[in-house]
């Protein structure tokens, strides 16, 4: 069974993936790490971000190994993903790591911004995750400041309505909704509240199919 769960930045879709996986006792694959670690390598390499040559390059030389660099988890690293994500050949050269690992035994859950649209249109069940901007502006504020980094509400609200705006506004493989994909406002939801939600519409979703 393929999982594929597509939202916007601080909507908590990464924890869901996370928390969902290890439910079924899937693996789980956080296709964003992909593009920050295209956007390191080409930075490494002395490029610009912009470079869209130099960005498939990296792409297509990634060393999946290196996914695991704490780096690609820091304040920043999200915002210079998606610079390098509205780069057709660049998504192009990860397409295929991402299909094979969707099909992966047992099942797989995959998260990103293309997931049910792109990826995997095929998935068995597509979650889009959303929330509001401002709470989202927040979470990401104060898993920052609670990390004891020096951070902005109004900056940090800034980047993510940039992050948005690149990411639904690019041309190849935008980032929205799929006509069939079920959709979960974790607005107001904790996340223990927003996982019990997304495994009943897992669940509700797989019988009926």
């Amino acid at each position: 069974m393929i999982i594929a769960i597509d939202g916007p930045a601080a909507s908590g879709k990464g924890t869901l993936a996370k928390r969902i996986a290890l439910h079924f006792g899937y693996p789980c694959l956080d296709t964003g790490l992909l593009y920050r670690a295209v956007a390191r390598d080409c930075a490494n390499a002395g490029h610009d971000l912009e470079d869209e040559a130099a960005a498939a390059n990296a792409a297509g030389r990634l060393n999946p190994a290196t996914l695991a660099d704490p780096g690609l988890r820091l304040p920043g690293a999200g915002d210079k993903a998606s610079i390098v994500a509205k780069f057709p050949r660049v998504r192009a050269a990860l397409l295929e790591f991402q299909r094979d690992f969707a099909h992966l035994p047992p099942g797989a859950v995959l998260d990103g911004r293309d997931i049910g649209t792109v990826v995997c249109p095929d998935a068995d069940v597509k979650l889009f995750v959303t929330a509001d901007l401002a709470i989202r502006a927040r979470r990401r504020f104060e898993e920052q400041a609670a990390r004891g980094e020096a951070v902005s509400y109004e900056r940090i609200l800034d980047v993510i309505r940039g992050r948005d705006e690149r990411d639904a506004g690019r041309p190849d493989a935008p980032m929205k909704m799929a006509a069939d994909a079920l959709l979960l406002d974790t607005s107001t939801l904790s996340v223990e509240a927003a996982v019990d939600a997304a495994l009943a519409m897992i669940t509700a979703a797989v019988k009926i199919n």
